[in-house]
């Protein structure tokens, strides 16, 4: 979404990409406490982070539990600070509540099912790919193929509908969520990769995505004891100083690793070089979790019958995610 320029106020090219990153302090500024040269960290960075050194300030780093791996901290940080912030601090997520999410098979839809079920009895509803139900069907109750009238499956399960919706997808969706809420219920909207369909930007699938997405009327909600919310992470730490609030979250996600509730799902690793490959295999929803960019790591040579060509865009950006078999790259194992 960065680099077709469907994020607000992207720096002018040429740029770096990159929002997060893991490695090893280099240097630190004058007076800077509580770290050492040598610390493993994790770090938030405002762009920039596909690089080997990377230079973000000391309220955008956190140490890394000593039983996490580099690869795993790089998938850690953005995905379950979102998913976080949105089932508890926005959605107010408590036992016995239900929630859908989108694009289950993602990094961010798969921080939302281990998050839930940390709280009893909540109720998980996916949607993804049909590509990857064999995968992830056991981290959600209920899975949907994402091209499926999800809105009918869930009723026949839950008639009421549910209590939380999570939207990465924008567009038609918007409207299916809203109706899918029970009273009281809260649809968070958090991404909008429905624009992105192609390598390149497409003002037409803007267009269709902003002209599909419901108009909400105020009155309406009133009467239906409905909220609407939006979510963005990268705006939240870099545009509205809320870095202190995030570290908060940071510590109690921290504290549920380290007590073996929740664990970052990294899909592959990837060179720097390959960074063509790796996104293709976003843009064809192949990936289950992370990719990961991973400095060390060595360029994988290309089969003669790997493909490049362009298809459908991700649901992740990551974050965002049919169908890839002949992409496949030997996922990460801790």
């Amino acid at each position: 979404m960065v680099r077709q320029g469907n994020i607000d106020s992207p720096p002018k090219t040429p740029l770096v990409p990159g929002f997060e990153c893991a490695g090893i302090v280099e240097a630190m500024g004058d007076n800077t406490k509580g770290f050492e040269i040598g610390d493993r960290v994790m770090a938030f960075v405002n762009y920039s982070a596909w690089a080997e050194v990377v230079c973000t300030p000391l309220d955008f780093v956190y140490k890394i539990p000593d039983d996490m791996t580099f690869p795993e901290a790089a998938a850690f940080s953005m995905n379950f600070v979102a998913a976080y912030m949105m089932l508890f601090e926005v959605a107010n997520l408590r036992e016995g509540m239900s929630v859908l999410v989108h694009s289950a098979g993602g990094g961010v839809g798969q921080a939302v099912a281990q998050l839930c079920s940390t709280v009893p009895n909540v109720t998980v509803f996916g949607t993804a790919s049909s590509s990857k139900h064999e995968a992830i069907k056991d981290s959600v109750t209920h899975l949907f193929d994402r091209n499926a009238d999800y809105v009918q499956e869930v009723k026949k399960i839950s008639p009421e509908g549910v209590d939380i919706v999570l939207d990465c997808l924008c567009g038609e969706n918007t409207g299916k969520g809203l109706s899918l809420l029970k009273p009281l219920g809260t649809y968070i909207l958090y991404g909008s990769s429905n624009i992105v369909t192609g390598e390149t930007k497409s003002f037409f699938s803007f267009a269709k995505s902003w002209w599909q997405v419901e108009k909400v009327n105020p009155i309406k909600l009133f009467e239906e004891n409905k909220v609407i919310a939006g979510f963005s992470l990268l705006n939240l730490l870099f545009k509205q100083g809320r870095s202190s609030m995030v570290k908060t979250v940071m510590q109690k996600l921290i504290s549920l690793y380290e007590q073996k509730k929740i664990r970052p799902l990294v899909d592959s690793l990837w060179a720097l070089e390959e960074v063509k490959e790796a996104m293709q295999r976003i843009h064809d929803r192949g990936n289950i979790g992370k990719l990961i960019l991973d400095v060390e790591k060595s360029p994988t040579p290309l089969m003669a019958n790997d493909s490049t060509e362009t298809s459908e865009a991700g649901e992740e950006e990551e974050e965002q995610e049919g169908d890839s078999d002949n992409k496949e790259r030997t996922p990460f194992i801790p």
